[in-house]
C-alpha cells in the first residue's frame, strides 16, 4: 500500500462524533416530539402513530423520573422535583389523550420547552 492509499484509508474512516449527555437527550426529545407532532397533524388516521409516540414519550419521561429520583443525581433538588412532576403530568395527560378527553399539544409544548433548556445549556457549555 502506498502513501496515498494509506492516507485515503486513514482519512476515509469515520470518526465517532463526540456527544454530550445533553445533546443525546436533546436528540431523543426532538425525535419523540417530531413523532408526536406528525401524529397530531394526521388526525384520526394517525391514531396508531399517536399511540406509539405517546408510548415513546412516556418511556422517556419514566426514565427521567427514575433518574431524578435517585440519590446520586447531581441536579438541584427543585429542578429534580419539577422534572418528576412533569413526568407524572405527562403520564396523566397521556391517559387522557388515549381516552379522547385531552389534546396532545401540551406534551409537544412541554417537550419543546425542555429542548430549549437543553439547547441553552448546550450553548453555554460550548
Amino acid at each position: 500500500m502506498n502513501a496515498a492509499e494509506m492516507a485515503r484509508t486513514a482519512y476515509g474512516q469515520s470518526r465517532p462524533s463526540i456527544r454530550t449527555d445533553r445533546s443525546t437527550e436533546y436528540d431523543v426529545f426532538a425525535r419523540i416530539t417530531h413523532n408526536l407532532k406528525a401524529a397530531i397533524e394526521r388526525g384520526k388516521p394517525g391514531f396508531t402513530a399517536l399511540v406509539q409516540a405517546l408510548h415513546e414519550n412516556r418511556k422517556l419521561w419514566t426514565i427521567l423520573a427514575a433518574d431524578v429520583a435517585g440519590n446520586d443525581n447531581a441536579l438541584p433538588e427543585q429542578l429534580r422535583a419539577q422534572i418528576f412532576y412533569l413526568a407524572e403530568f405527562t403520564d396523566m395527560q397521556s391517559r387522557k389523550i388515549l381516552a379522547g378527553t385531552a389534546d396532545a399539544a401540551i406534551l409537544v409544548e412541554i417537550n419543546t420547552n425542555i429542548m430549549r433548556g437543553l439547547r441553552s445549556v448546550r450553548g453555554l457549555a460550548a
